[in-house]
């Protein structure tokens, strides 16, 4: 994202920030961003982007570090709500993917701004206790030619599967619906 569209978009955020009502139910007392899309769309460099461009100490984290495997998305996006976002002690626990196990928690300052970012963080669930949110968009053919070029032969005997994840979660949630702001990349 070129620097002037990424700063219009923290200036959004911030503006949301400080004239949101309070977020009942959520120990975090800055931003909550999360940005949601389908696999290869780009939300994990605007994520990145973002995080980096942040005037102050911020988290990012990955659903790609918290699903439960290949039929995790439902699981991860539950996982986000009940235990980062709506927890007072927010934390989040890692799954091994070599391992195919649970692996360590990592506690999050509530304190620090939040980034999420991954297909299913954008849920109705966690949508009620975030600041502001992001549906990214990239035509099919992009997202699936970006997506094997960064995971190659690991991701593609899944590629179907995953996708077949993806399209209920967004039959069920309508993530789009839900974003403040749908980005086409």
């Amino acid at each position: 994202m070129q620097q002037p569209a990424l700063d219009a978009l923290l200036t959004r955020i911030r503006i949301r920030t400080d004239t949101a009502a309070p977020r009942p139910t959520t120990a975090f007392t800055d931003a909550v961003v999360l940005v949601d899309g389908r696999s290869g769309s780009g939300k994990t460099d605007l994520a990145t982007e973002l995080a980096a461009a942040w005037p102050a100490p911020v988290t990012l984290v990955h659903l790609d570090d918290i699903y439960p495997g290949w039929q995790g998305l439902d699981a991860a996006s539950r996982h986000i709500h009940d235990e980062l976002l709506a927890s007072d002690q927010p934390r989040w626990q890692r799954h091994d993917w070599v391992a195919g196990r649970a692996a360590e928690w990592a506690s999050v300052d509530p304190n620090r701004a939040l980034i999420i970012e991954g297909m299913g963080s954008l849920s109705r669930q966690n949508a009620a206790l975030a600041t502001f949110t992001i549906w990214v968009e990239l035509d099919d053919s992009e997202r699936k030619r970006r997506a094997l070029a960064r995971d190659g032969s690991a991701y593609e005997p899944y590629w179907d599967e995953w996708a077949a994840h993806e399209l209920a979660f967004i039959a069920r949630e309508q993530p789009a619906r839900l974003a403040d702001l749908v980005l086409e990349r």
